[in-house]
């Protein structure tokens, strides 16, 4: 343990060294030129048409763009052309002042009243191979492998048991089966365990991706609403497509006191509500845990440039500081990425386990039916 804290503190005093000598050289141009946090932050979550580059602001990995003009006609290049404020093909990221913001925008003439041709934003039809998108097939492709693995497996060495990285996800499988699946939905559970197994792993992989720095990893996709909202959404789907009769007659006629159900449908109106509150709970559940464990990461690091300015001994203490509670918050954050996986699964078995509830009548058997 003391080895430990020994070489973590020879690490923070080498990260520390430079950023203190670059502080009091540097200390007149850093006072000029200040520190936006708020653009850096959303730089860093949000969704982008380059992959950036550890350690470089500048440098960014070109992904393709892939845009439909006002006209209708179909245009393909490398996102490179479009970075820094250039143009490209009548197309440009759009600026602070415009209302897309660090999106792909394109320029089309539009005539005034008064006769006069001018030039104007406009937002294209955009298939682009962005950032998120690129993570989000990365991911795809993770899990399968991982899965694919297990099964060439089972083909090969029959029932002996996996070691190593595959006796892992055999582990995993076993545990959300066994453990979540299985106990809650009973004799449904091969039903819907291959869903509920597939979400389980796709939002582990894509959480532990968010926090590695470097490429394939660092995309923010748990931490993007519209990437939980999908995943939330198809959950619902599930649930109301395949709901029995006695769940869709507890939503429409509950069993309650009358007056609760007519003349004002006060329950009615209650369950129905319930329906789209329950993917909004896994919607805003995961987004809301992943993206704060990324601010909080983000901000910590930013503490050693904003404190820059005050001096070497200030820039000194805060990186270590920094350096030491960023770790600890990473080290959190690959538990939360378990534990949100594996809520999520949770709560996506147990609402479908809700919606496939019988009632006395379907539990009947056509015998004790006959003997009545």
């Amino acid at each position: 343990m003391k080895r430990i804290v020994f070489l973590l503190s020879l690490i923070c005093l080498v990260i520390a060294s430079p950023l203190c000598m670059s502080a009091e050289d540097n200390a007149e141009e850093k006072v000029e030129k200040k520190i936006n946090p708020k653009e850096i932050i959303f730089e860093h979550l949000g969704d982008g048409y380059g992959w950036e580059v550890p350690f470089s602001h500048d440098l960014r990995i070109p992904l393709p763009v892939i845009v439909r003009d006002y006209e209708g006609h179909w245009h393909c290049f490398s996102s490179s052309r479009i970075q820094h404020g250039k143009e490209y093909d009548g197309f440009r990221l759009g600026g602070k002042d415009s209302k897309w913001h660090n999106k792909l925008v394109g320029m089309k003439p539009v005539t005034q009243p008064d006769g006069k041709v001018v030039m104007e934003e406009y937002r294209p039809w955009d298939i682009s191979i962005t950032k998120n998108v690129l993570a989000i097939f990365i991911s795809v492709f993770i899990v399968m492998w991982m899965v694919l693995k297990v099964a060439a497996w089972y083909r090969s060495a029959g029932y002996k048991a996996p070691r190593k990285f595959t006796g892992a996800i055999e582990a995993m499988i076993e545990f959300i089966y066994k453990g979540v699946i299985k106990p809650t939905l009973g004799e449904q559970a091969p039903r819907f365990a291959p869903y509920l197994l597939t979400v389980f792993f796709f939002i582990l992989v894509m959480n532990l991706l968010g926090l590695i720095v470097i490429f394939p990893g660092g995309a923010n996709l748990t931490g993007n609403i519209a990437v939980t909202l999908v995943l939330s959404v198809i959950t619902f789907l599930i649930v109301n497509i395949f709901g029995t009769k006695h769940y869709w007659k507890e939503i429409f006629w509950p069993d309650v006191p009358l007056w609760l159900k007519f003349p004002i449908p006060i329950m009615p109106v209650i369950e129905l509500f319930g329906i789209f509150t329950k993917p909004a709970a896994l919607t805003v559940r995961l987004f809301a845990n992943m993206m704060g464990g990324h601010i909080i990461v983000i901000v910590l690091t930013l503490l050693i440039f904003i404190l820059a300015v005050m001096g070497p001994v200030v820039t000194g203490a805060t990186t270590v500081v920094s350096i030491l509670f960023s770790i600890f918050m990473l080290l959190i954050d690959v538990l939360v990425s378990f534990v949100q996986a594996y809520v999520f699964t949770m709560l996506s078995t147990l609402f479908i386990a809700l919606a496939q509830e019988k009632g006395h009548e379907e539990h009947k058997t056509p015998e004790t039916k006959t003997n009545k």
